[in-house]
């Protein structure tokens, strides 16, 4: 079974979200059969790359909130990330455009690397003091390093505009014909999804009926067809 994950680094509810599914996976029965792929989403894709605010001066301005309603915002995420077992800096964060990380998750997902740089990057924004924005470049490819790409790998993607970008649009316009209009978003099988950071009970519970109402294999020929089994290969007939 694949469940694909729509979410975007700057998106805390992502951030716990994907605590909470984790969470439930672990105590799934067939997590062993189960393939979790990140998809790209950008909740601010027209942001200028070098335009970067702190996140309470965002939120004032983006969702007309006081300063007291967005600094309330923030501690209630930072309570609720606590409850996962996450770290969240409530204050002194800073926000900014993203589209170089969703790239460079593209090239994790080849190397078999997404999850640790996506983990990397969700503790790099909300949990430690160095911006994952203002640093740029540099600070990526440490953090991509450390998720375990190569250095020279890392630097191509980021010195290339045009590396991936493709890749992130496509996830972001596949998002938009399954309907999803925020995130995190989960999608099991392409049959049944999830919106929001959900508890763990609710991912659960979606990850046993998805799984329970796959639909069994239909072999359209059997019999006849030479074939190599357990017990050898068939011998070729003259």
């Amino acid at each position: 079974m694949r469940v694909e994950i729509w979410s975007d680094i700057a998106c805390p509810w992502c951030y716990v979200g994907k605590a909470r599914f984790e969470k439930a996976l672990a105590g799934f029965e067939h997590r062993d059969r189960v393939e979790v792929v990140h998809r790209s989403f950008e909740l601010d894709p027209h942001r200028a790359k070098d335009d970067v605010q702190p996140v309470l001066t965002m939120l004032t301005r983006k969702y007309g909130m006081s300063e007291a309603q967005a600094r309330a915002g923030e501690d209630n995420l930072g309570a609720q990330a606590a409850a996962e077992g996450l770290d969240y800096r409530t204050r002194d964060r800073d926000h900014g455009n993203t589209f170089d990380m969703h790239r460079l998750l593209h090239l994790a997902g080849e190397r078999g690397r997404q999850s640790e740089l996506l983990d990397a990057l969700y503790r790099a924004n909300f949990a430690e003091e160095r911006s994952v924005f203002t640093e740029g470049e540099e600070r990526l490819t440490e953090l991509a390093v450390a998720a375990g790409l190569d250095a020279d790998e890392v630097r191509g993607v980021l010195a290339d505009p045009a590396a991936y970008a493709d890749e992130v649009r496509a996830d972001e316009q596949e998002a938009a014909r399954l309907g999803a209009t925020g995130v995190p978003f989960f999608v099991l099988d392409r049959k049944y999804g999830v919106s929001g950071a959900q508890p763990a009970e609710v991912f659960a519970q979606a990850l046993a009926q998805a799984w329970g109402e796959r639909a069994p294999l239909t072999v359209l020929q059997d019999g006849d067809g030479d074939a190599c089994g357990p017990d050898g290969c068939a011998v070729p007939r003259g």
